[in-house]
């Protein structure tokens, strides 16, 4: 349904030009959105779908394992989207002696989002809620240094800020001035907080992603911050015990039809096709994400019967498995720390697993030589 503009705008002066800035209407939407049977099917088939992710995150073993990896595998497509170079074993490595193989600001930029997710759901379980104060929280963790730290972590912008082009005069899209930033985000906090709602936690989640979007409440970090709203929605809802869904692959895939829908909700008030196309792309994401748990586990039982055949070695080698399982990329060191065998023990299961075709031996680093668990890594990075 095109409902025509849902906003108003407002001449400013701005980098020595008058432009025009959107100042987007309060939700829900005017006229009330139409949910016909096909986006109601919709919604329901991705309620599903995050029903069986759920489902699945309570039956494996260790759902951290899970939830480690596919987190950093969020991060890094989350910043790349906004440019960074880093890649999972970027991170990864970075994590485990702090010396990557790219701009150390790029990788700084996706442990920082990793760091802000957790902060954000360990905020939640404390019993805060959505809210202005959990977003700047999360905001100043996100941004806490490599090159956002200069742009106001934890505090909504005091200037302007556009999207696309080369000034505001021929960008894509003009957020509210500064001065409605703050009148904006509480509108916007007074939705999340409406109780009771009769829309789907779903669809109260595009609403919400749209709305911050297209407000850009701070002057770096919208982007990431946006996408960690959804996961937030959904789990302080209750529908995810596990931040499990990150839609950022599905965004950067269609990543021009996003930026259409975006501002076709803000121009002609479609927040149908909008919904469609999120509603679409949790269904996607959410049965990768199933198809990936499951593959893993048959890996990690591979894996063990293969290690259980090394003989007296077997009970150092399936110490070491499970630490890989936990952290891929790892060193002698490491793995000595976190199992407590000896330096010499974790160099020579390291070698045994290597001669398994497990893990894979890589150039020596600052901490000597590390080892990768290849098959873990190259299932976690499928289709990304």
């Amino acid at each position: 349904m095109k409902r025509g503009l849902t906003g108003h705008y407002l001449p400013i002066s701005t980098v020595d030009e008058i432009c025009r800035a959107f100042v987007p209407n309060p939700l829900p939407p005017k006229p009330p959105l139409q949910l016909d049977d096909r986006l109601l099917t919709l919604a329901q088939d991705a309620a599903l779908a995050l029903g069986r992710l759920d489902a699945l995150s309570s039956l494996l073993p260790d759902p951290q394992v899970f939830l480690y990896s596919y987190v950093r595998k969020e991060a890094v497509l989350s910043s790349q989207i906004e440019g960074t170079q880093s890649s999972l074993s970027d991170l990864l490595l970075f994590e485990a002696e702090g010396n990557p193989g790219v701009p150390l600001d790029d990788v700084r930029e996706v442990s920082n989002y990793v760091a802000a997710l957790e902060l954000g759901i360990a905020r939640m379980q404390e019993g805060l809620p959505i809210s202005l104060r959990l977003i700047c929280e999360t905001h100043a963790v996100l941004l806490r240094d490599g090159r956002g730290a200069g742009k106001l972590p934890g505090e909504f912008r005091r200037s302007q800020n556009w999207i696309g082009g080369t000034r505001p005069g021929n960008a894509r899209h003009v957020p509210p001035p500064p001065d409605k930033v703050l009148e904006c985000m509480g509108a916007l906090e007074n939705f999340l907080h409406g109780k009771p709602s009769i829309l789907p936690v779903l669809i109260r989640a595009a609403l919400a992603h749209v709305q911050f979007e297209t407000i850009h409440p701070f002057l770096d970090g919208n982007g990431r911050l946006g996408r960690l709203l959804i996961v937030f929605l959904l789990h302080t809802e209750g529908v995810l015990r596990q931040p499990l869904l990150y839609l950022s692959l599905y965004f950067m895939q269609h990543r021009s039809r996003y930026y259409e829908l975006l501002q076709a909700v803000r121009l002609e008030g479609d927040w149908e096709e909008w919904i469609e196309f999120f509603l679409e792309g949790v269904i996607n994401v959410a049965s990768g994400a199933v198809d990936t748990a499951q593959h893993l586990l048959a890996l990690f039982q591979q894996h063990r019967q293969q290690v259980r055949g090394l003989g007296r070695r077997a009970a150092s080698a399936l110490r070491l498995l499970d630490h890989l399982q936990h952290h891929p990329i790892s060193t002698a060191p490491r793995a000595v720390t976190a199992t407590g065998m000896t330096f010499n023990t974790a160099q020579s299961t390291f070698r045994a697993l290597a001669d398994l075709g497990i893990v894979a031996a890589a150039d020596e680093r600052k901490y000597g030589k590390y080892y990768t668990y290849t098959d873990y890594l190259a299932l976690l990075n499928r289709n990304a």
